[in-house]
């Protein structure tokens, strides 16, 4: 896979139907989903070899209550999943390599990254009540 351009599979797709993507498949090239405000539940798709910018926004977004999930491939080695750890993002590890519609497997694991603020909220009120 030498290009950002892959859809992602049906079957994760699916699952986030109806919720926002500010990272469509580049069908409008001026179309820049940084530069804008992003929905109450929003799937992201972005670029993998440049995620940092998506992840900062994806953060920023949450911040404001908004729930993103973001497809992303695998990699604990990086800033941006560091980042991600301490916004408390979770993670859900994919355990099959995607095919981002191509038939061929990609040479790397992926995972699903899920921002949600009321998530973490209700936790940190559960950890009040329990102490």
């Amino acid at each position: 896979m030498s290009s950002d351009q892959y859809a992602t599979d049906l079957s994760i797709m699916e699952l986030f139907d109806d919720w926002f993507d500010p990272c469509p498949l580049k069908e409008n090239p001026s179309f820049d989903g940084l530069k804008i405000k992003w929905k109450n539940k929003t799937y992201v798709n972005p670029p993998y070899s440049k995620p940092l910018p998506w992840v900062n926004k994806a953060i920023e977004e949450n911040k404001k209550g908004k729930t993103i999930v973001m497809l992303l491939r695998m990699d604990t080695s990086t800033e941006w999943f560091k980042k991600l750890q301490e916004a408390n993002a979770k993670f859900l590890w994919i355990n099959k390599r995607l095919k981002f519609r191509t038939g061929k497997p990609a040479n790397f694991p992926s995972m699903l990254v899920i921002l949600n603020k009321q998530l973490e909220d209700a936790e940190d009120a559960e950890e009040v009540q329990d102490g």
